[in-house]
Parts: C-alpha cells; structure tokens; sequence
C-alpha cells in the first residue's frame, strides 16, 4: 500500500480529532447543542469507517463502543455531562493513540498498557447514567392520523388498514388467521370490521371477500415486521400501516442521526429510517411512473404519492427532505475544496515574487525606452500581476481561530492540575493570516497560556479573599491594525509586582542598583533571560526560561511582544506581527544615493518639511505638524550617507505609524508605491534592528525594507543606541 493513502487517513483523523476535542471543550459549556453533538458523532463515525477501510480492526472495535455512547446522547438516551465529556476527551487521546500505531503498522499489536487503558475507558464509558428525562425523543410535528374508513385514530397505537380483494376467499386466503397471527407481534387493542363493500355489491356473490378491517396494535416491532405478517396476503389485499404518533420524532431522531457523507435519495432515507416499506415504496414509484402525465407535464413528486397513500406522515417527509438538502449543501462545500501541499503553495508563493520583480524590471526598462504604447501594456499586465499576488498570498492565509482553539484543551487540563477554575474566552478566531506566520504563532502562545495559568491566574480561595470571582478568564483575541495582525493574551490574575520585579534584575545583575528605568521598560524586564516572578520553580514554570525564547521567536517572524500588567488586576501581552512573510506593499524612499522601503500599512502621509517647522531637544529631532508636535528621524543622519546630489534640496517628511504611535522619516526623495518581494537579511546584518528585510528592485539595485517598530522608537528615544547596530550598514 503506498503511502499517500495512509498519509491523507492520518491527516483526516488528525482533523477529525481536532473537531472532537473542541466540541467535547465546548459541549461542557453547552451539553444541549444538538449540532455540536451531531458533529462529534459524525467525528467519531467517520473514523471508524475509515480505519475499517485499511482494516484497523483496533481503531474500529474501539470507536465502534464510543460511537453507541454518542449515539445515546444524540437520542436522549444519555447525558453529555461534564464526567461523560471528561471521559470522551480521553477516548479522544486513546484514538489518536491506536491511529498512530495501526498507521504505523497494522499487523502491529496492541501494547498491554495501552490495551488495559482502553479497556479502562471503556468500562468507565458504560457507567454512564441514562438520562432521566421521561421523553427523550421529541414528538414535534406530530400530526393526527385517521382510519381508512374514517375517523381518527385513538391511542398512541400502530393502525392498520386492510381491505381484501374480491378474489382472496377463491385463492385460499384466510382474513381471520392473518389477524391470529398479528397478536405474536403485539397486542391487538381494537379492531373495527368494515362492511360498506358487502352493502354495495350487486349483485352479491357469496364467494367474493368484501371484507375489511382497521386494527390498533399495540407493539414494541418496527413498520417492516408487522408488514411481514401480511406477506403471503400482498397480492390479495391493500395494506395502510400508520406508525404511533410517537414514531413520528423517532423517525425524524434517526433521520437527523444518518451520516452526512453520502447524498441518499428520498425513498432510501425513509427505509433506512424504518418510516417506509419496500413495498410502499415500491407502489409509490410505480404509481410514479405509471399516472397520468402528458406529453410536457412534470412528473409527480415521490414524497407527494406517499403522503397521499398513507405510507409516510408529513413531518417525517418534511425531516428526510430536510436532511436530503442538508447533506446537498454539505458535500457541495466539500466538493469546493482540494487539498493541497504547503510546499507546493510556498512554490508558487516564490515565482509569484519573481514574478513581481520581473514585471517591475520590465516596467523600467519601457520606461527608458519612452514606449507609450509599451507603458500602457504594462499597465494591464501589472494590474494582473497584482491580482495574482494577491491571490496566492490569499490561498495560505488561515484562521487564527483554529490555533487559538488547541489551547481550550491546555487550560482545561492544567487548571484542573493545579486546582484552579479558569475560562477561556476567544475573540477575533475569524481573523486571517499567513501560515507560516501562524506556524511561528504555536510555540509562543503556548508559552504564555501555561505562563498564564501558573503565574497569573490565582487559586480560587486567593481570588475569592481579594473579592474576585473563583473562576479566572484567559482572554485569546486577535484583530487586523495597520497591515499587521496584533494578537493580545490577557488573564484577570494577580499581574506583576514590579518592585518585586525590579529586585531580582539587581540580584541576578541584569540592570544596576541605580538605574532609573520607566514603567515599560521595568515591564520588558520579564523578557530577560533567566528572570522568573516566581519563588519556587514547578513543572511548569518557575525557572525564567521561556519568555525570552518567546520574545525571540516572535522577533525573528519580524514581530514585536509588548507586556502590561497592573498588581491584582491581570496582565496583558501583545503580540504584532505582520500578515505575511513574502509579498508587501511598499512606499520606496531615497536618501542619499541609498533606496529604502516602508510597508505602504505603516505610511501615514507625506508632506515637505520646513526649515523652520523643526528642532532638536536634547539630541532629539521635533517637528511641528500642523500643531501637534512629532518626533522624527532623519535617514541620511542614521545611516551617515553622504547628500545626493544639491545638498540644500528640499526635505520630506513621511509619516509613519506602529500601534498607536506616530513618528516622522525625513528622506530625500518620495519614489511611489511598488510591490515589494521581501527577502531574508544574511548573517551579517542579522541583528540590524532598524532593517527586517531586503527587496531586489526592477533596476537591480537591494532596497532595503524598514523595520518602522525600531524607527518610531528610535525617533521617540533618540538613535543614540542604535549607533552600534548600524554600522553593519557603513
């Protein structure tokens, strides 16, 4: 068996469990979602046929026994408290477990241990309570059936309708022994002999059968073992079975229940649900085929025929129609998906920036040349390039919601190891991104969701005494600023005692007795290698390893990671990262002879700069902007590049934003808007700080890309301390 087979197995399962975990996440909040509960049957089902696809016997037996659980929550059998979702989560691991192994090998056989683990949890899945609701199956929709004869049926009872033909008595049909033989199926409570036939035969013949009866039969067996009874009589006489009224939720039940990944027709859904006979259907289709339909005319809807001949209720045929146009809608949304390979789509991503730079090299090269018609070419040709940029960015673009969601698990667990009571809250999961980008995310939020936890959050008896509910709330929300994505992790825990703090970066020598450092600055302090708030290490935490691993992670996807925190309230860290690490708008600058190239998101406005609208303070550079006073940087000053040309020329000021700051950038020359096909910075300017990345332009020449987070802080603080990392440049 070749291996992309199983590889695409493992990676459905991998979802399907994924699916399972965060809806039993979610189903302890909310047990009585009947579509969560649905999709976690179907999760589990369609793992099992799956595995029986490649003979996974262990993976079947196993979700087999989970299946029939779930199936008795789905019908109201069970409930889906919080000790059955615990267990289910578990069953959860065990299947990821047995998947891994069978995919591995399947000849392989099961450890003891992970077989005595599953037993355990099966045993502990068949202890589960009944549920005690007195009527687990909804009766919604009932409608009242009525005799054949007329009249409606009383009691909650199975009516049949039967009227012999003519001929049954010369054929050797008995009416009497098929109502003897129907009490072996249950207990005949009335039966109503009908005459009108005898009355209106003429002239009369003693061996014609004009009988009829309508019967209620009170049994536990289904629509096709009571047809049964009839079997040999079929073609002898006309049978009408009504269900008990209370049939009717319970077809619609197993209705609801039927998977979803196949599109059965009408007439197969209602016998799979026992709402129908073959016989009855059989009629129905051949009353189908055979009425009266001119040339033209539409042929008649088989639902129609069996509402009219009795065999089926119009709820139960309004619940398959229902189902058959959900499960339509369903495999139409799969069928617009494909599956595709990260490295293929990261290909594309690369001739799609090659692309760019070839179309700006060509755009030049008309330029020069002075071709109009050429120039107008290129025009449409550069729009469709920018369309295709922009869709294959898109075509790597997820969800932030996904990722966020793993972390329900981490917090459901871990808070119940260390016995505190903590909620998860997401907001923005709808929010896109690149995936690289998200892949960079894991590791990272991982470490702030557990710091969370263990750090922030306090045992429900601390919280309580400092009058805060017992159960704490970790916030994941994410939302679109400024061309990048900011993500924040808040916790309403104890925050940080920045005096506390500050005494261990003196003890551990991180920063001296004396220094004065602000508020954020003391903040950032959490970032320092080795530095830990807390007392004593766990196995979580505690040895001030982790958060400048964070720090550095994020940095290296071009990222920033802020922190604020008040002592008794929470703390909140935000993350800013940009939406893609390929393919930017940019706003190409020059000073000096030098090309440089700020995110087009980041640039606010351009305007010139007047001589007399600046000054400096202390080292520092000022400009008034129409009242409000900005700090800037001047690019020529920061890099020490000689003038360009006419030394006296006039100045430009871009503005720029990060966040909620703003800075000014004074260049030389505004040189418009360009697609910009980021490239990596070697080992030797690695740690650049102002720059993030490095573009090749159409002429050739490497523009670098500017990193605007370290220029509006450098504009804010003066570049005094970047003095050392920007020689690398000179």
């Amino acid at each position: 068996m070749s291996s992309d087979p199983i590889q695409t197995f493992l990676d459905e399962c991998g979802e399907l469990l994924a699916v399972m975990e965060d809806l039993l996440l979610n189903v302890e909040s909310n047990a009585d979602d009947p579509e969560a509960i649905n999709t976690l049957f179907r999760a589990v089902h369609t793992i099992k046929g799956s595995s029986g696809v490649f003979g996974f016997e262990h993976v079947v037996h196993f979700t087999h026994r989970v299946e029939s659980v779930m199936d008795q929550v789905r019908a109201g059998e069970r409930a889906l408290d919080a000790e059955l979702a615990a267990v289910l989560l578990d069953c959860r691991d065990h299947i990821s477990q047995l998947v891994e192994l069978a995919a591995a090998d399947p000849a392989a056989a099961l450890d003891a241990d992970l077989e005595q683990h599953g037993q355990a949890l099966l045993t502990a899945l068949d202890g589960g309570s009944p549920a005690t609701a007195a009527n687990a199956v909804t009766t919604a929709g009932v409608v009242e059936a009525t005799r054949s004869g007329g009249g409606a049926i009383e009691g909650n009872n199975w009516h049949i309708s039967l009227r012999f033909h003519a001929d049954a008595f010369r054929n050797g049909i008995d009416p009497l022994s098929f109502l003897r033989y129907l009490r072996t199926v249950g207990e005949v409570r009335d039966t109503l002999t009908v005459t009108d036939r005898i009355r209106d035969a003429q002239p009369f013949d003693p061996e014609d059968c004009l009988l009829g009866f309508e019967i209620s039969l009170q049994s536990q067996a289904n629509k096709g073992e009571i047809e049964e009874v009839f079997a040999f009589a079929q073609d002898d006489c006309e049978i009408v079975i009504v269900p008990p009224q209370s049939n009717t939720g319970e077809y619609l039940a197993l209705l609801d229940r039927m998977p979803e990944d196949e599109l059965l027709r009408l007439g197969e859904m209602l016998l799979g649900a026992g709402a129908l006979t073959q016989r009855e259907l059989d009629q129905a289709l051949a009353a189908q085929n055979t009425g009266d339909q001119g040339e033209g005319a539409a042929t008649r809807p088989l639902g129609e025929i069996l509402v009219e001949q009795n065999s089926v209720a119009q709820p139960v045929l309004d619940g398959a129609l229902q189902k058959q146009g959900k499960v339509k809608a369903k495999l139409q949304r799969d069928a617009q998906l494909i599956r595709v390979d990260a490295d293929k789509l990261g290909q594309l991503i690369n001739l799609v920036g090659e692309l760019v730079t070839a179309s700006a090299a060509t755009e030049l090269l008309a330029r020069s040349e002075g071709s109009l018609l050429l120039q107008e070419s290129l025009a449409g040709m550069n729009k469709l390039v920018s369309e295709i940029r922009d869709n294959a960015l898109t075509l790597r673009m997820v969800q932030i919601g996904e990722t966020f969601s793993r972390f329900r698990r981490v917090v459901r667990d871990l808070s119940r190891e260390l016995g505190k009571s903590i909620a998860l809250e997401i907001d923005g999961g709808e929010t896109e991104l690149d995936k690289t980008v998200v892949e960079s995310l894991s590791d990272p939020l991982m470490h702030l969701v557990r710091n969370a936890i263990d750090h922030g959050i306090e045992a429900p008896a601390v919280r309580a005494a400092a009058g805060k509910p017992e159960q704490g709330t970790i916030q994941l929300s994410a939302y679109h600023d400024s061309g990048s994505i900011v993500i924040t992790i808040t916790d309403d825990g104890g925050g940080l005692n920045l005096d506390k703090l500050r005494d261990k970066a003196v003890n551990r020598g991180l920063i001296a007795a004396d220094v004065q450092l602000s508020r954020r600055e003391l903040m950032q302090l959490i970032f320092a290698p080795g530095l830990s708030t807390k007392d004593q290490a766990t196995d979580l935490s505690g040895r001030g390893v982790g958060m400048d691993v964070v720090k550095r992670n994020i940095e290296s996807a071009r990222g920033s990671v802020e922190i604020d925190s008040e002592l008794g309230r929470g703390t909140t860290i935000t993350i800013r990262l940009p939406l893609t690490l390929a393919i930017i708008d940019g706003f190409l600058v020059g000073s000096g002879n030098e090309p440089y190239v700020v995110p087009l998101d980041n640039v606010v406005e351009c305007v010139e700069l007047q001589k007399d609208d600046w000054e400096v303070r202390s080292g520092r550079h000022y400009v008034n902007l129409r009242g409000t006073v900005l700090p800037f940087v001047r690019l020529r000053e920061l890099f020490s590049l000689a003038p360009h040309g006419n030394a006296e020329e006039r100045e430009n000021l871009v503005v720029v934003r990060h966040g909620r700051e703003l800075a000014g950038l004074v260049v030389d020359r505004l040189e418009g808007e360009l697609q910009t096909v980021i490239k990596p910075l070697g080992e030797m300017l690695a740690g650049l700080r102002v720059v993030s990345g490095a573009t090749v332009m159409g002429n050739g020449r490497i523009a670098m890309i500017l990193d605007v987070e370290e220029l509006v802080r450098a504009a804010s603080r003066g570049t005094k301390a970047l003095a050392p990392a920007l020689t690398a440049l000179q």
